[in-house]
């Protein structure tokens, strides 16, 4: 990783298109074509690897709560697409992954990684990046794990969710560890202390 052009949050999302495997089939995505939705795009190592198929099914099994929030989750390592294939044909008790119900994008050029400066140069594959990217394309939150321990997805949802009621009541922030249902603050001197007295 570089610290030259690092994406920041607030800025747009790089775009792209790539063969990825959904319902064990190769398509053509592109991330412009989810705006109007909020995408989760992690980046992961590679296939049949450890700690990866973790993270990959708890994404999955979390996925109905993803597209109840108008989300899209997005997968993407530099493997190959017959390489994802592969991985979802084979048996989660034999280190595969299943079926899953959202894309894993091949980016076997490593453009993609490179453009979201998660690529590891001297391993050849992305860290654990991971971008929530808005309905307009805007990078809302950025994260990024190194290669031996993976990620939480119950944080994932708590931030989307965070993100997502600020941007429906922008006269309102999310305090620390906020939670949907939470009480939220007024950032003006004299209305946060209704908070502040309340903590």
């Amino acid at each position: 990783m570089t610290t030259e052009g690092r994406l920041q949050v607030g800025q747009p999302a790089p775009d792209f298109t790539a063969t990825a495997v959904i319902d064990q089939e190769f398509q053509t995505k592109r991330l412009s074509s989810y705006r109007g939705k909020y995408v989760v795009l992690f980046f992961y190592p590679l296939d049949f690897t450890f700690v990866c198929p973790t993270e990959i099914i708890a994404f999955n099994n979390h996925y109905d709560e993803f597209t109840k929030l108008n989300t899209e989750v997005l997968g993407v390592s530099v493997d190959s697409e017959f390489s994802h294939l592969a991985w979802i044909q084979t048996d989660r008790k034999e280190g595969g992954i299943g079926d899953i119900n959202y894309p894993l994008i091949s980016d076997i050029k490593k453009e993609i990684s490179t453009a979201y400066n998660v690529l590891d140069p001297e391993a050849g594959v992305a860290l654990r990046g991971l971008f929530i990217v808005d309905k307009e394309g805007i990078i809302q939150y950025s994260t990024v794990n190194n290669l031996s321990f993976g990620r939480s997805v119950e944080e994932t949802l708590r931030t989307l969710k965070a993100i997502k009621h600020v941007q429906t009541h922008p006269d309102e922030v999310c305090p620390v560890d906020w939670k949907e249902g939470d009480r939220t603050m007024i950032p003006d001197p004299v209305k946060a202390k209704v908070y502040f007295s309340a903590v």
